[in-house]
Order: C-alpha cells, then sequence, then structure tokens
C-alpha cells in the first residue's frame, strides 16, 4: 500500500517513518511506499535523508520518493496523511505575537492565535480535499493539521467520512492516567468526549470497573503525572474528569498568558529557530541527518508546553512522555484497521452523527471511534456535564466562523471567529488582531 504524507519535509515525519518500519504485518496489509510532498525541497532533502538513515539494516523498509508535485504524490495513494504547516513556522510566530500584543492568548491552536492559523490553512486544505477528490477519489485521509478540528471539518465539506482528524493528546492522557492507577494502557477503556484540543477524559475502564473515581480521590496519585501537575488535584476533584492539556489555557488563562508574555520566546519562535538550526546542520552534513534529528527531537518533547509548567512550578517532564508523540502510532493503528479491516476503537475526530447533544449531526468532535473498513464510527456518549457543553458550543461556533470567513472571504465571518471566542475579551482586541494579521 502507499502512504502520501502532505508536509513531507516537516520535523516529525521521521516519527511516522518509525511506526512504519515497526509495523511487522504482512505486506498485504502494511504501508510498502512513502511518498513525501512538499512545497519546499530542501526540506524534503533533509527529512529524505533522516529516514534512509533511519532504514538502514532493517528489512522490508517502505520505499521512499519525495516530489514538489501535489497531483504526483496524491496519485495511487491509498491513505493521504495531511500534516502541512502554511505560512511555516514564521507564520505562527506572527499569530502568537499578534495576540500577545492585545494581552490575549497567542497558541498555534487555542485562542486567537488558532483562529488567525485555520484562516490561513483552510484554503489550501480544502484545494488538497478537491485535488484528493480529483485523483485519488478512493484513498482515505488523515488528518493532522492544525487546528485539526476545524480543518478535518472544512474538508469533510468535499471528501466526506474518508476525513478523519487525530491528534496524540487524548490517548497520551488515559495512558497516564491507566499508569498512574498501576493499570496496562492497554487494556484499558476511556471514555473521551469533546473537540480537538478541548476535552475530558471521564472514565477510564479496566476489567469491566471505572478507576478514575479512585484516582480523583487520591492527591499523590494524581499529581505524579503531567495533567495532574498542570491542573492541580483540588481543581480535577471539583471537575470530576481529566481535562486535555489544552484546557489549561482556559481553566488558568491569567497565569498562562502571564507566563508566555514573561518568556524569552514564544513557543513558534523558539522551534523556529531550533529547526531552522537542524535543517542547516542536516544540509551541511547529510550523512549525519538522523542524530542531528534526534537530538534536536528530544529537546523539542522536553520543552513541550514549558510556558504551561513554568505557571505551576517549573516541572519538568516525564522521562515516559518524551518518546516522540503517538500520533504516529495513532495513524498506524487508524490505517491497520481499515486496510486490514481489523475492528479496534481509537480516539479520533470525525462528524457527530448523534453523539453529542446539542450539536449537529456535522460537527466535528473528538471521541472514542469504533474503526473498521468502513472508516471511522463514533461510539455512543453519555451526556455531558453543563460547563463542557457550554464550551464545545462556543469553540464549535468559533469554528464555523473560521470556516466561513477563510471560504467566502467574510469579514464579519472573521470578526466573529476572533471575537466570540472565550479567550479574547474585547471585540476591539479583535479587530486590532485581525488588522495587525492582514486579515
Amino acid at each position: 500500500m502507499r502512504l502520501t504524507l502532505l508536509g513531507g519535509g516537516g520535523f516529525r515525519v521521521p516519527l511516522v517513518y518509525r511506526a512504519l518500519l515497526d509495523d511487522r504485518g504482512d505486506d498485504a496489509g502494511r504501508i510498502t511506499e512513502l511518498v513525501l510532498y512538499d512545497t519546499d525541497r530542501a526540506r524534503l532533502d533533509a527529512i529524505t535523508a533522516v529516514l534512509t538513515q533511519q532504514a538502514a539494516g532493517r528489512d522490508r523498509a517502505p520505499a521512499v520518493r519525495a516530489t514538489t508535485d501535489l497531483d504526483e504524490a496524491l496519485r495511487g495513494a491509498d491513505f493521504v496523511f495531511s500534516a502541512i504547516r502554511v505560512g511555516g513556522l514564521e507564520g505562527r510566530s506572527r499569530d502568537e505575537r499578534t495576540a500577545l500584543a492585545e494581552g490575549v492568548l497567542g497558541q498555534e491552536t487555542v485562542g486567537a492565535g488558532g483562529v488567525l492559523y485555520g484562516l490561513r490553512t483552510i484554503p489550501v486544505a480544502l484545494h488538497i480535499a478537491e485535488r484528493v477528490a480529483a485523483v485519488a477519489p478512493d484513498a482515505w485521509v488523515i488528518n493532522f493539521t492544525n487546528p485539526a478540528g476545524m480543518v478535518t471539518e472544512a474538508m469533510q465539506r468535499v471528501l466526506g467520512d474518508r476525513v478523519i482528524g487525530i491528534c496524540d493528546s487524548p490517548v497520551g492522557l488515559g495512558r497516564r492516567a491507566a499508569r498512574a492507577l498501576g493499570a496496562d494502557p492497554d487494556r484499558a477503556r476511556y471514555d473521551y468526549v469533546g473537540l480537538n484540543h478541548l476535552g475530558w477524559l471521564r472514565a477510564v475502564t479496566v476489567d469491566g470497573r471505572d478507576r478514575l473515581p479512585e484516582l480523583l480521590a487520591d492527591p499523590g496519585r494524581l499529581e505524579s503525572f503531567e495533567e495532574g501537575k498542570l491542573f492541580g488535584a483540588r481543581w480535577l476533584q471539583a471537575l470530576g474528569a481529566l481535562p486535555n492539556e489544552y484546557l489549561h489555557y482556559y481553566y488558568f488563562n491569567r497565569e498562562a498568558v502571564t507566563a508566555l508574555r514573561e518568556a524569552p520566546a514564544t513557543r513558534g519562535e523558539f522551534l523556529r529557530d531550533q529547526q531552522s538550526a537542524f535543517y542547516a546542520e542536516a544540509a551541511a552534513h547529510p550523512d549525519d541527518a538522523y542524530t542531528a534529528w534526534d537530538r534536536t527531537r528530544l529537546e523539542r518533547e522536553a520543552t513541550y508546553m514549558a510556558e504551561s509548567r513554568a505557571s505551576t512550578g517549573g516541572w519538568e517532564r516525564d522521562t515516559c512522555d518524551l518518546d516522540g508523540g503517538g500520533y504516529d502510532r495513532v495513524a498506524l493503528a487508524l490505517m491497520r484497521a481499515i486496510a486490514r479491516n481489523e475492528r479496534t476503537t481509537l480516539i479520533l475526530n470525525v462528524r457527530n452523527r448523534t453523539t453529542v447533544a446539542g450539536l449537529d449531526t456535522d460537527a466535528v468532535i473528538e471521541v472514542p471511534c469504533l474503526v473498521d473498513a468502513g472508516g471511522a464510527a463514533p461510539l455512543a456518549a453519555d451526556p455531558l456535564a453543563p460547563d463542557q457543553l457550554g464550551l464545545m458550543l462556543s469553540l464549535k461556533a468559533v469554528e464555523r466562523a473560521a470556516i466561513e470567513a477563510a471560504t467566502t472571504g467574510d469579514a464579519n465571518a472573521a470578526l466573529r471567529a476572533v471575537a466570540l471566542h472565550p479567550l479574547v475579551d474585547s471585540v476591539n482586541a479583535a479587530e486590532r488582531i485581525l488588522q495587525r494579521a492582514g486579515t
């Protein structure tokens, strides 16, 4: 089978290739060819060098080829993995600084920064969807492009349910909670519901029993892992659920904005400088590209959400959370389930259908899904708490306004998208943010 990876010169591509190398299934159900597409030839060359060194000595390594021609990349693909970054890290850095200049959150997927990124990304994502429909209509599209829920919903308007969004945050949260309970993460079932980067883990079921209440009652175990340290046992006990780490920006917005404004660089600026150094080093010393990449990756993972950790005591990430994502394994599990008709349950971004009352059927949500050869179908979910549903409804209105603005150019829709975000506290500020962004 052939996998086409859009954004093939991106820094995290080797994580996907690592998962493909580790897939020991028979050739009938595994990826045997990886096609990398990017608009930047130099970045493609650097990542191709990393993958070549990754594959050294590995039998049955998927063949790799790279191209800057989108249609060529898509033609013949069984799966298309979209991980593009429109505007690059320079664009992300501008989004973050534009929001922070108004005293509101600057972050890639959350708040005004996330809306600006969506406005810039959706037109490109829709063009990709149209080209997939034209030259690879039978391909399944796995979307990791941020803001993942918003972009997935926009692409589904062209490709329907053959677009499935993925994220590693929910599965990481569930596995950390299971480990804190002393349970095997692979044997637990997770009740998780929300939108991308806005969700809650409501149950961790092991051997037929929900053990989340047990975890919530034990402050020591609760604060032994990442989300417990971020939110604190007192707040998690008050919520009665474990929030996705990105909800720290909502529940502790004042502290998060202060930490971001006091930091020497935004996350986008840090990654821009870090990755520029890697790509320059890989170009100058291609034979050592993998070593340079892995060193840079470890630094990247160690500094993930550093500003939120700084605002809650400055603790360091656990070594088990530095292995590089998890989205790569989610993507592999999704492709395997579809290609081999191996029924499995994964937390994915899909159409709501009737899962969450209060949201319409086409709203993309992030919930456990049953996956097989027919794709992904959301499982039934218990009703949400009023505060959870309220946030979801507010953010879905923001996403819909951003999609409208990106597809029609409607300035009023763009203003609604920014001003209605719960983390933007002034319509005047929203207008100035859009003006600075040139939107």
